[in-house]
């Protein structure tokens, strides 16, 4: 079977499901950032012959991809990630409910052993997204962010030894999550956070997607995710566009 037959028997009659927040001024973001700005520099309906846009944003905006370069010194960058990585079978491991019952819930190993239990050993090559829901609270930032009364965050996160197993026993290519941040938002709210979860995702020359959305529209095991993204030299992040292909059910 060519590529072709191929994609008219299985790709062309999937269902496409975008896991792409649109991104505009004012939506939720890591709180050091700045916030995007829009403009035109010329409007059709101003009499020109074309309507160009002007966006002034961080690499780190909306959905996006961080690659190892974005906390590694000399690691590889936005650019430098290989095209056949863009596409990769697609985990997701549903902890919604305990992050539902606990903000601050990390995913653990007895998640993971759920899974495998259930579909088999994770996929080497694959990207790993850790379902959460947290989405559902696009686009507010304070809903995002989840401060009690003292300022501190409450989102939930992934683990040391959930990331260390998927990244060197399974070796997976990439993984992905719904908030803000990899680290859960305790974590992130210490005045010392080295933000050390994201940076280990980093250091294993390895890459991730932040702020994804309609994990729960799409089937825990069996579907392929194309993760596309600009090609600026030397970035160290970038908006991407995500999309998971699966079949109905």
């Amino acid at each position: 079977m060519n590529l072709w037959e191929l994609y008219t028997q299985h790709l062309k009659p999937a269902i496409f499901t975008d896991l792409t927040h649109t991104f505009f001024p004012g939506q939720p973001k890591f709180p050091a950032l700045p916030d995007e700005e829009q403009g035109h520099f010329c409007r059709l309906e101003d009499g020109a012959l074309f309507d160009i846009q002007q966006y002034s944003f961080v690499g780190q905006w909306g959905t996006h991809v961080d690659p190892p370069l974005h906390m590694v010194p000399g690691g590889r960058s936005i650019d430098r990630l290989e095209v056949r990585e863009t596409l990769l079978p697609l985990v997701v491991v549903n902890v919604a409910d305990k992050a539902a019952r606990d903000p601050d819930y990390c995913i653990g190993m007895a998640d993971l052993e759920a899974w495998e239990a259930q579909y088999g050993p994770i996929p080497s090559g694959s990207l790993v997204a850790m379902r959460t829901d947290w989405s559902k609270r696009w686009p507010d930032p304070v809903a995002m962010a989840n401060r009690d009364a003292q300022g501190i965050q409450h989102f939930p996160g992934w683990s040391l030894e959930v990331l260390r197993f998927l990244l060197e026993v399974r070796q997976v290519t990439a993984v992905g999550h719904e908030t803000t941040d990899t680290d859960g938002g305790l974590a992130c709210s210490r005045e010392d956070s080295t933000w050390a979860l994201e940076k280990y995702i980093l250091a294993q020359d390895r890459w991730q997607v932040e702020l994804l959305t309609n994990l729960d529209q799409v089937p825990e095991a069996g579907a392929l995710v194309m993760v596309a993204w600009p090609k600026p030299k030397g970035g160290s992040g970038f908006p991407a566009r995500v999309v998971a292909i699966h079949q109905a059910g």
